[in-house]
């Protein structure tokens, strides 16, 4: 008896353990995909290359993005991604649905085909597509949105900017297999976007809906000569105090027409963010900032977010990096994600742009000589000797094998020190004499050369960790009398970059202005029809 009892408990404790290794097999995880859904997948059919072709001949319009999306059936061996044997897996409807809603990420595209689509995927049985060109219409409309979304337009298009820091490099097929497994990086993916693109996209949509509730009203000018300052009262300081309040730098609107101690700190707020040098005076010039539409402002949102998607988020998480942004005369020196050192810049002249690009900084030379470039010396230079015998004596200039040369001294053009990343268009950072021109708002005055006001404290921030350069040794290489070159043991990268919108640390929207003009030329291409 006891052993047919004990038979019977072996029984049933093997189809226990049968059951549960089979549930547990059949919920196992595979990249993500449970084996009961991978089954599903593999139940679905093949697209060959003949059905894809076929395809883009019915919808030339998106034949652009064949090569691509042949590319992701080639990865997956040609078998389908959007059915499952239920039928369309749920990803299809989220992402078509993102895919008509490109406003919403800053974009001014349409969904070729829309309507048409539209019709076939949701109308009446009749109306709609065959399972396969379902299939590749939806790998399409996959590379459509990734491309608009993640990538941005092409590279030839973003040089005619002249935008010249490397791009970011997408798979579609890597990325598609990353998105199935997780849906919610259609939303947010910061491993592929520059995270400032979703700061701005937050910001996009509070303008917007500044914009749906009328914008902000017409602020009266006032003569170039005239100045608003506090304790003033008038109507237009009225209004200035509204449109304040509207744009997030005063938390509420009193409706007073004095400017007092809270209309003080609103004042201060917007002009540290939008590049005015900051005090309480308010000038014609701040009212036609002020005056700006709100239309205006969502479209420089709009292609700033396109430069964004043109950035690999790499380049900010590197463990140290300079960045400078042109429109804003600033340059952030970072280091293990920490801010070390923030400095006023003044930079290229319009007829002598600063370049937009990156390189690396291999070197710091203290005292330098100023080699004077031949185009220098033949538009001013000389123009200069013809009017002064004396003039390069009196400028510390001397002639070295056919080449004019600035010795080191406190009175060199580049300072007391400059920072070495080879590049074409022979730019670097260096020090100047010339203090006082970082008292102004507008500082475009160099020869395409990036002067930076902090340069002494840069170059002992950078070499704080090398025991080989304590401070009084950078104080004695900085005494103006000997050429000396510190040889970097880590490349540091330096980007130098132009935004014209950017989202403060403090979640605030900054609008600088644009001293090159290269937005008109990005809203004509991003606001194209083949955008």
């Amino acid at each position: 008896m006891k052993k047919k009892v004990l038979f019977i408990i072996i029984i049933v404790l093997t189809l226990s353990l049968i059951s549960f290794y089979r549930d547990r097999i059949e919920n196992l995880t595979i990249d993500g995909t449970s084996l009961a859904q991978s089954q599903q997948n593999k139940s679905a059919f093949n697209i060959d290359k003949t059905a894809i072709s076929s395809f883009f001949k019915q919808y030339p319009s998106l034949k652009k993005y064949q090569p691509d999306v042949t590319i992701i059936y080639k990865k997956r061996n040609f078998k389908s991604i959007w059915y499952n044997r239920t039928g369309l897996i749920e990803f299809a409807d989220v992402l078509y649905t993102k895919a008509n809603l490109l406003d919403e990420e800053g974009l001014n595209s349409r969904l070729p085909y829309k309507d048409k689509f539209d019709k076939l995927l949701y109308d009446k049985p009749i109306n709609k597509l065959s399972q396969i060109n379902t299939e590749i219409m939806l790998s399409t409309v996959y590379v459509f949105y990734a491309q608009k979304v993640f990538y941005g337009m092409d590279t030839k298009k973003i040089q005619e900017t002249g935008w010249f820091i490397p791009r970011k490099n997408i798979s579609y097929a890597n990325l598609l297999d990353s998105l199935l497994v997780n849906p919610e990086l259609l939303n947010r993916n910061e491993n592929l976007v520059f995270d400032q693109y979703y700061k701005l996209r937050d910001v996009l949509k509070k303008y917007r809906q500044i914009e749906k509730e009328g914008g902000w009203n017409y602020i009266d000018s006032i003569s170039q000569a005239e100045e608003l300052k506090p304790n003033d009262s008038s109507k237009v300081i009225g209004q200035i105090r509204h449109w304040l309040t509207i744009n997030g730098n005063l938390k509420r609107d009193s409706k007073l027409n004095i400017y007092d101690d809270e209309m003080m700190a609103g004042v201060l707020n917007f002009k540290k963010r939008n590049g005015f040098k900051v005090n309480y005076t308010i000038t014609y010039r701040h009212i036609r900032q002020m005056n700006i539409p709100a239309e205006e402002r969502i479209k420089t949102i709009m292609i700033n977010m396109e430069r964004c998607r043109w950035i690999d988020p790499k380049l900010a998480n590197a463990n140290e990096y300079v960045i400078i942004n042109i429109p804003s005369f600033k340059l952030v020196y970072k280091k293990n994600g920490k801010k070390e050192l923030e400095s006023n810049v003044f930079l290229g002249q319009v007829i002598t742009e600063t370049a937009v690009f990156s390189a690396n900084i291999n070197s710091i030379v203290f005292s330098p000589y100023w080699n004077i470039p031949k185009s220098i010396i033949e538009s001013e230079l000389k123009v200069q000797m013809d009017n002064d015998k004396d003039y390069l004596t009196k400028h510390n200039i001397e002639w070295n094998n056919g080449n004019a040369r600035q010795k080191p001294g406190i009175n060199n053009s580049l300072g007391l020190v400059k920072f070495i990343f080879p590049n074409p268009n022979g730019i670097y950072l260096h020090d100047t004499p010339a203090r006082n021109l970082f008292d102004m708002e507008y500082r475009t005055f160099s020869h395409g050369c990036i002067n930076v006001q902090k340069a002494k404290e840069l170059a002992i921030v950078i070499l704080k960790d090398n025991p080989d350069w304590p401070i009084d040794k950078i104080n004695n290489a900085m005494k103006g009398e000997k050429e000396t070159t510190c040889m970097l043991k880590h490349k540091i990268p330096i980007h130098i970059s132009y935004f014209t919108a950017w989202v403060n640390d403090s979640g605030e929207i900054c609008f600088y202005n644009d001293i090159y003009l290269r937005d008109d030329h990005l809203v004509e291409l991003l606001f194209s029809e083949d955008s």
